[in-house]
């Protein structure tokens, strides 16, 4: 089960907390005085208004050309400079754009239900989009902006999977909301040396990448602050986060000024071998052997050969349950190492960083019919098929069956711990270690709602009123405390007034509190009753095993 340390902090009980085609049909008609327009310069769109919510809303906007055909698996290209939009017409920006095409395994590997609610119009390959919320009454002509990327495995999700409705509600005008679609499953994640010769690898993190160099330079047109940019993303999305922060080697300026990567998606990358052996496999499912013979299949033999590759691999080395095929990989370029080596040699951007986790990680992407510790045992080595005799003895000593009441738990807490709950503690540790603000760096467990992986959903990425929430006053705690760190790049200035201070995670930057209590990384403990100020649950050697055995649990 999930570790709890004993409670450090001053505890703070909260009164309420225990109760088709990508750019839209052009209209020279659709101007009018009452509805939200923006002027680009390349491209004028007309968005809608939502009084009640006080938001303008502007959907399917596209921020890179159409990555059809030959430009499959290539580097996405700017809108601004490949598209025929037209001077003289204003584009309808009201409609929900299709999502990104899935290209994922079947029932046995579609990810358990985290929370997304989003309901996708229909599907195309045209789906390089993203949508802009904006205040109504703003209270400046620069708001800090938001930018959400969305979770799923790399393998579904689109612009509606984390709304953003609640968030620009709950900013009385004061920020700006933008999510955006990226390139799934093979589309944006197919790999092996040919692919990197004839295009790219990483398809689908590059196209993360332009949508925010779209961001800054065409945000200020919709009132944003192109300087005043976070990056949120959990799951997948916060895998994501991670990659955008290690881009490159951290080299340049980076396209946003703070980033909170949600329960971040560690999943293992394939390695050279490994990603010889996806592209083989589509090439001998596919009758294919070369990446300009893929390029030629129409979409639908493409979304079932995504389904096909994953199916005849799993299970098996580098494949195992709860994880996923495709993903990113270290591409000697965009992506240089893995994220745990980046982390370690600091090049990654140095930027406030806020970063979360839930209470039971591990539990929706384990196996209840893994009983056993035979199947168990298979599939960790199905997982860590670099991990030798030394590691596997040194796992099971670390996590003993005789710690658990069955295998499901003893495997739920070690997989959450690898994927997820050690890496917020590698990524905070390092960047108080190595930003230039050291007390820029704050850290959250949340036990409340599910309690699973995505829980925070309901409260923090949702409608207006956080409906599907069980506790309207956590939600808005924890709404406040992202506006607070988007705005501020501190989650205090903004909180709800009856939220607790959240202390950085280093308080004094040496690691100890104002009141003396403790020595320690601290962090903040959220459960149905209660916000309290805890030691950091993943500082702990568990968390310094995988830390120290990176190759063989990463790559």
């Amino acid at each position: 089960m999930p570790r709890y340390q004993k409670l450090v902090g001053a505890g703070a009980l909260i009164a309420g907390l225990a109760s088709g085609q990508a750019t839209q049909p052009v209209s020279n008609n659709v101007s009018s005085s009452a509805a939200p327009s923006v002027d680009l310069g390349y491209v004028k769109y007309q968005g809608y208004s939502n009084a009640s919510a006080g938001i303008d809303y502007f959907r399917g906007i596209q921020y890179a050309a159409n990555p059809t055909g030959a430009l499959r698996w290539q580097k996405p290209r700017p809108i601004e400079w490949a598209n025929n939009f037209d001077s003289n017409t204003i584009y309808n920006a009201t409609e929900i754009a299709p999502a990104c095409y899935l290209s994922q395994p079947q029932s046995t590997f579609v990810e358990p239900n985290t929370g997304f609610t989003y309901t996708p119009q229909g599907f195309s390959e045209d789906c390089l989009i993203l949508d802009v919320l904006r205040p109504s009454n703003p209270t400046s002509d620069r708001l800090p902006v938001m930018v959400q990327i969305h979770g799923g495995g790399y393998t579904e999700g689109n612009a509606q999977s984390y709304p953003g409705d609640a968030m620009v509600h709950t900013s009385d005008g004061n920020l700006i909301y933008v999510s955006i679609q990226y390139r799934l499953g093979l589309f944006g994640f197919l790999s092996g040396s040919q692919v990197a010769q004839d295009g790219v690898l990483n398809a689908g993190l590059l196209d993360q990448r332009a949508a925010l160099d779209w961001v800054q330079r065409n945000i200020r047109a919709f009132g944003g602050d192109p300087a005043m940019v976070t990056i949120w993303g959990g799951s997948a999305g916060g895998g994501s986060v991670t990659a955008q922060l290690i881009a490159g080697g951290a080299y340049d300026q980076p396209p946003f000024s703070a980033a909170i990567p949600e329960y971040p998606w560690w999943q293992p990358f394939l390695n050279e071998s490994q990603q010889e052996r996806q592209l083989f496999t589509a090439y001998q499912l596919s009758n294919c052997s070369t990446v300009n013979c893929l390029r030629s299949k129409s979409i639908s033999e493409l979304v079932l050969l995504g389904q096909q590759v994953v199916n005849s691999t799993y299970p098996g080395p580098g494949v195992g349950y709860g994880s996923y095929y495709f993903g990113p990989v270290v591409d000697g370029s965009f992506i240089q190492e893995l994220p745990d080596v980046a982390f370690k040699r600091g090049r990654f951007y140095d930027v406030p960083l806020m970063l979360d986790r839930e209470a039971y990680e591990g539990y929706i992407f384990s196996n209840m019919s893994l009983m056993t510790q035979t199947a168990e045992t298979m599939d960790a080595r199905n997982l860590f098929p670099f991990g030798g005799p030394a590691f596997f003895s040194r796992l099971y000593e670390l996590y003993p069956r005789s710690n658990f009441n069955s295998t499901f738990y003893q495997r739920q807490t070690w997989f959450g711990d690898f994927i997820i709950n050690c890496p917020t503690y590698y990524m905070a540790s390092n960047a108080v270690d190595r930003n230039t603000n050291s007390s820029a760096v704050f850290k959250l467990t949340f036990a409340a709602g599910s309690q699973l992986h995505g829980a925070t959903v309901d409260f923090l990425a949702a409608p207006v009123g956080w409906p599907a929430a069980n506790n309207q006053t956590l939600a808005r705690i924890m709404t406040n405390y992202w506006i607070s760190f988007a705005t501020t790049h501190d989650p205090n200035p903004g909180r709800a007034a009856n939220a607790p201070y959240w202390p950085s995670y280093v308080a004094n930057g040496d690691g100890s509190f104002a009141q003396g209590e403790f020595v320690g990384f601290a962090t903040l403990a959220v459960t149905s009753s209660s916000i309290n100020v805890r030691e950091d649950p993943d500082a702990d050697e568990q968390c310094e095993f995988f830390g120290n055995h990176g190759y063989q649990v990463r790559n």
